[in-house]
């Protein structure tokens, strides 16, 4: 498998999971939602705004503007659950347009950029690109932690899954 067709796998994972672990919290009353069960960025909200801010207001700009945007990743950058939930869900299907437009060599390249203390920063592309995607399976392995707490059910987000429900089914006969 070419890089290209490998991140466009991860992305659209990416997008399915988010979408699952969205659902999954959708039933969540607001105060168990905003409450503080100790996470690094305190309550599912918090930790929802922080992939909204690592994602898309920092590293998606990084790769698709070449920018490098300076905003805290603890800031609440939509305090509305409905519009953070449709924000962190768009900025996640965003991934598969952008690997779709990349040239194959541009993996093989570097991301150039400044980090958050105003160093300047070259990192292997692709690897920084997977950084991407497992900070949002770090940060969704969190939430469901969360709503295991919360007595919620956590949704099923292996990776397998995606690849087994992208399969089509088989006919018997």
């Amino acid at each position: 498998m070419d890089a290209r067709a490998h991140y466009l796998t991860l992305a659209r994972y990416h997008a399915w999971a988010t979408q699952r672990l969205l659902d999954a919290v959708a039933p969540l009353g607001d105060e168990a939602y905003r409450r503080d069960v100790g996470l690094f960025f305190k309550s599912v909200h918090g930790t929802l705004n922080h992939l909204l801010v690592g994602e898309c207001l920092l590293w998606q700009q990084r790769f698709a503007r070449g920018e490098s945007p300076r905003v805290a990743l603890d800031t609440e950058a939509e305090p509305d659950r409905a519009r953070l939930a449709q924000a962190v869900l768009g900025g996640a299907r965003v991934w598969e347009r952008l690997v779709a437009e990349w040239p194959a060599d541009r993996f093989e390249g570097t991301l150039s950029y400044t980090n958050m203390r105003g160093q300047a920063m070259m990192l292997p592309f692709a690897l920084t690109l997977a950084h991407v995607f497992n900070h949002a399976t770090h940060h969704r392995g969190q939430i469901t932690a969360a709503l295991t707490l919360l007595g919620q059910p956590g949704p099923e987000l292996d990776l397998v899954y995606f690849l087994q429900a992208q399969q089509a089914p088989m006919s018997i006969g």
